[in-house]
């Protein structure tokens, strides 16, 4: 975070969501003026563009209900070159996605660099979902909701990058905050592998702040890179509609800001995703601006400097 320069790579990644749309995610959020946003707080900002995928023709799985496997894999071999590339550099990465399957490269790549560099990588997943599934127990075959059982080194998943994950992240230093949609199976493998979980009702009877407080000083403690994964589900729909996997009751406005602001505070992030905008479902780009705003809030935008805007 205390980098002056920002690199923003677009992954306009759909075949893991099983619907089209977040395709033209990257680009909704240039629209919504993320550059803009983050020129004005001072940083120099480089817009990459968008990756392209790698081909994958050997992605293959016994499990025939997973969709679009080889495409998901192909994407996943590229956002891990990319990301192993970018971490390593002087400008912090934002992954402009794109459905969640982009974090299975992304966060491989930052795992892999922070192995190399000696230091524990610590992963805040913003999310309505664990996405802790594997191959076998996905109900659905959508590998968007797989990527933290990869880069926790869950078995079954060597056929996406055509070889091991070359590291894994502790799953001890995973934190998921704003559960309210996790399958049975799912519940019970994040449980036994030590990951920090939250659901809303934690965060209704805690508080946001006092969940979060803890792990960054973990973090922190342990001399930690931390990469921030945000899917557009972890806010209320009523505010943020443009997810194809909308759960009601997720965080307000204000819980989300705080989250950002903290974090900024901590000086902590070293690589941010966010991911799941699906502008096919926004309202007027409504979506999009929020999450342009909550980035801003990470970079250090105040309450105060916050304008008023109409919709």
């Amino acid at each position: 975070m205390s980098m002056e320069r920002i690199v923003l790579l677009g992954a306009p990644v759909e075949e893991g969501s099983g619907r089209r749309g977040c395709l033209m995610g990257p680009d909704a959020y240039r629209t919504a003026g993320i550059v803009d946003e983050l020129q004005a707080l001072g940083f120099e900002v480089e817009d990459r563009g968008n990756a392209t995928p790698h081909a994958a023709p050997d992605a293959v799985s016994d499990h025939g209900h997973l969709k679009a496997l080889r495409a998901v894999a192909g994407w996943t071999r590229s956002l891990h070159a990319c990301a192993l590339e970018l971490a390593q550099g002087p400008a912090f990465p934002i992954y402009l996605g794109g459905d969640h399957s982009l974090s299975l490269g992304t966060v491989a790549g930052h795992a892999e660099a922070a192995q190399a560099q000696g230091r524990p990588l610590f992963v805040l997943w913003l999310d309505a979902h664990a996405d802790f599934n594997t191959f076998e127990t996905s109900q659905s075959g959508n590998l968007h909701g797989t990527p933290l059982a990869f880069v926790c080194g869950q078995p079954g998943f060597d056929t996406l990058l055509g070889r091991p994950i070359p590291a894994r992240v502790d799953p001890r230093n995973v934190c998921i905050l704003g559960l309210r949609s996790v399958d049975p199976e799912e519940r019970v493998m994040v449980r036994e592998a030590g990951v920090e979980a939250h659901d809303m009702r934690a965060i209704d009877e805690r508080g946001i702040s006092a969940l979060l407080k803890p792990f960054l000083a973990r973090v922190s403690a342990a001399g930690g890179l931390l990469h921030v994964s945000l899917d557009v589900d972890f806010i209320e729909p009523g505010i943020a509609p443009a997810v194809g996997t909308t759960v009601p009751g997720g965080t307000t406005f204000r819980e989300a800001h705080l989250v950002m602001e903290m974090l900024h505070d901590s000086q902590l992030v070293t690589s941010l995703d966010l991911v799941e905008l699906n502008p096919f479902l926004d309202n007027r780009g409504k979506t999009a601006r929020l999450m342009v705003d909550l980035t801003a809030s990470l970079f250090g935008r105040q309450v105060l400097d916050r304008p008023t805007r109409s919709f």
